[in-house]
Parts: C-alpha cells; structure tokens; sequence
C-alpha cells in the first residue's frame, strides 16, 4: 500500500472515530463531576438531583458542598438548573452534599439528604428539605436532622447513617430505606418529617449502602450497593418490607469508580437505569465521577437483565 493510500485510510479511519465519539451521550453531563444520581419523574420532565464532586484533580478524597440539579424532557438533552441546595442551608449541618432523593405527596417535594452533623451530634445524618416545585426554592422541612448517628449502633462507624430513598406505597404510606454496611428502613408519618414506629434491619448479601427502592407491577425491587468495589445487586418483595429475595448481580463495578449508586425510572413507557462512573478524561475516579444512563429491562418473570453499560448512552429517537 502506497504511503497516499495509507494516509487516506488514516483519515477515514480518524473521521469515523470522531463520528461514533459525537454519539457518545455517556456521560451526560462532562463540565461537572456529578455523582449519586437521583432522579424524579414530573409532569412530563425528568428531575435529576446529583452530587457534586469537587475535590482538586490531584486529591483523591470526597469534597462535596453542594448539590446540583438537571432536568430533560428527552433523556437525551439535559438542561442545568442554578444550585438548588447546599448543606449549609440546613442550620444543623457542616459539610458532605451526600447521596440524596427526591419524591412528591401531596403537592409538595421532599428532597431527603445525606450531610455531616456538627458537633452536637457528630456522623453523618439524613434530613429533609421541602419545595412547592421539583426545582425549589428548598428550606429546612424539620430544623433538625430526621436520623442521627446516635439514633443507629448497628455498627460503630460514623457514615452508617446515609444514602436515603423514599418509597410512597400504593395506600399512601412512605418508607425510608438508608445505611451503610446494615441496610435500615422506618415507616414515615403521612407529613413525611417524622418517623412513625421503630427502625427495622434488613439482612442482604454484601449489603454496603445505595439502597434504593421501585415497583414495577406486583414486584418491589430493592437495588443496593454490592461488596467493595462496588457492583449493583438486588433482591424482589411483593412487599415493601420483604421478606426480600435475592436474585443476583444487576450492574458490574462501573468504570474507574470504587462506588456505585443507581436509580432506576420509568419515563414515557421506557425504564431507565442511572448510575456513575469515573469515566471522564483524564480526571475522572473514584473521586471524580460522573453520571450516566442506560436502558434497563426485565425478564418474562419480573426479574431484571443485567445492566448493559454503554459510551452510546441514551440516543435520540
């Protein structure tokens, strides 16, 4: 081969690799790190509420102030919202815009969070912060933290109390699912800012933390972070508070990221499955992440198939 001949197929070789990489939509947001991705359905939009990694590129550890907002009507195109909420909002709280959620009732929008209490009660803790609009203004629901280090001793580690998820049932009731190494839930008083009855445990294989809670016909679905690095497993309930059965692995340990988180959505008839990875050039890790999604479908039996990761990420139709 000629040297023309070889440097026009180097070209057409670099012009179809800039082709594919432009179909590229994983992952969707690359000007921020984002992590913990939690996401709403509402009025037609999807809400995704993420932490944000801030850490120094050279610094690997958790520095995260701040919470940020995305929304889309396409999965496809998201648009920034300004920042919505920060841990210093709430008057109890110090630092670490943790693993968060939202959900409506009533009307109204409750965005459980996870920070560092000061010191009157050191450790991280979960509270609630309420809007009238899926994208704020947010204020301080409680005053105080709604579960504090002192109120679990299933471990003796000071992050055992993290990564809410709320779950509403069909009779209206919510639950509150979270934890770190023990898996916790509480039934929730229909208000949503108090705790109605005692703090349950529920025993999974690997249970690390990322609980997080959906229901598709019948079936509850109960996802959570799995082992160390972290892979997506899962358990099925006819009920909200089990008995669970675990049926395996969904999501792999998700590139160059020692954590997974997931939350998984139905939108326009199609399930969606989000997560993050530390995938972004050249900085991207387990302390600088970014959130993707993928499609998720199900078997003939309700179970789930394994979460196929892409680059392609969502596509327009």
């Amino acid at each position: 081969m000629t040297g023309s001949a070889l440097a026009q197929n180097q070209q057409r070789g670099e012009e179809l690799f800039k082709k594919l990489e432009s179909s590229f939509n994983n992952p969707i947001i690359t000007d921020k790190y984002t992590a913990d991705p939690a996401a709403l359905v509402h009025d037609g939009r999807v809400y995704l509420y993420v932490g944000h990694d801030q850490a120094p590129e050279n610094e690997e550890r958790y520095i995260m102030d701040e919470w940020l907002l995305y929304s889309s009507d396409d999965m496809v195109n998201w648009k920034e919202h300004p920042v919505p909420l920060k841990p210093t909002d709430f008057d109890w709280a110090i630092h670490s815009a943790w693993a968060a959620e939202v959900v409506e009732k009533d009307g109204k929008f409750y965005w459980f969070v996870t920070a560092e209490h000061n010191d009157s009660k050191p450790g991280k803790a979960i509270g609630v912060a309420v809007a009238d609009s899926p994208a704020g203004p947010w204020k301080d629901a409680i005053g105080k933290a709604l579960i504090t280090n002192d109120m679990t001793t299933q471990t003796d580690i000071s992050w055992d109390d993290i990564d809410p998820t709320v779950f509403i049932d069909d009779d209206g009731t919510p639950y509150l699912y979270w934890g770190n190494r023990v898996c916790k839930y509480v039934k929730l008083k229909d208000n949503m800012i108090e705790m109605d009855g005692p703090i349950h445990t529920v025993n999974l294989p690997k249970f690390t933390e990322a609980p997080y809670i959906h229901k598709r016909g019948d079936w509850y679905y109960l996802s959570y972070a799995y082992d160390f690095p972290e892979k997506i497993a899962y358990a099925m309930s006819k009920s909200i508070t089990g008995p669970w059965e675990f049926k395996g692995i969904l999501n792999e340990v998700a590139g160059n990221s020692n954590t997974n988180h997931q939350s998984i959505i139905e939108f326009e008839g199609k399930w969606y499955f989000i997560y993050h990875n530390g995938s972004i050039p050249t900085h991207g890790s387990s302390y600088h992440r970014s959130v993707c999604v993928d499609r998720l479908y199900y078997n003939e039996d309700g179970s789930i198939k394994r979460i196929v990761m892409t680059s392609e990420g969502i596509q327009p139709e």
